[in-house]
């Protein structure tokens, strides 16, 4: 079965561009970001992609690996499995697209409850450096 545009979109920018520029020209200026490690999910296109950019440089490690995928054109269920300073991590990426390809909504969740309270604690010092680098 072969992958829906939205999905090939997700997978070339993941595997080969991980630039902020191809993250933001498939997001929604109005996507919403639910994190585990967030009590209330995140809303406008800049919050989410400081999240899934800190994911990035956190979570997406050379362990990373997306392990199953369920492609349904504009949802789509990713289980990954990634490892951080030796705690193995599982979850999975839950994102929906609109009619024009854009992702609307991207849902992460995680298990085991010590890899989340890891997650918690390197995206929060990912998420302050970032916001310490940027001009103001």
């Amino acid at each position: 079965m072969s992958q829906s545009t939205n999905m090939s979109r997700w997978m070339e920018w993941l595997e080969n561009d991980h630039s902020a520029e191809g993250l933001s020209v498939q997001l929604h200026d109005d996507a919403v970001m639910i994190s585990p490690v967030v009590h209330t999910p995140q809303k406008g296109k800049m919050i989410t992609m400081a999240y899934l950019m800190a994911a990035g440089q956190t979570i997406g490690n050379e362990t990373f690996k997306y392990t199953r995928t369920f492609d349904c054109d504009d949802r789509a269920v990713l289980e990954f499995e990634t490892e951080m300073n030796g705690i193995h991590i599982n979850g999975i990426d839950m994102i929906e697209w609109d009619e024009n390809g854009l992702i609307t909504e991207f849902k992460v969740m995680i298990r085991p409850l010590k890899a989340v309270n890891m997650v918690h604690a390197e995206m929060g010092k990912m998420l302050e450096a970032m916001k310490g680098s940027q001009p103001s």
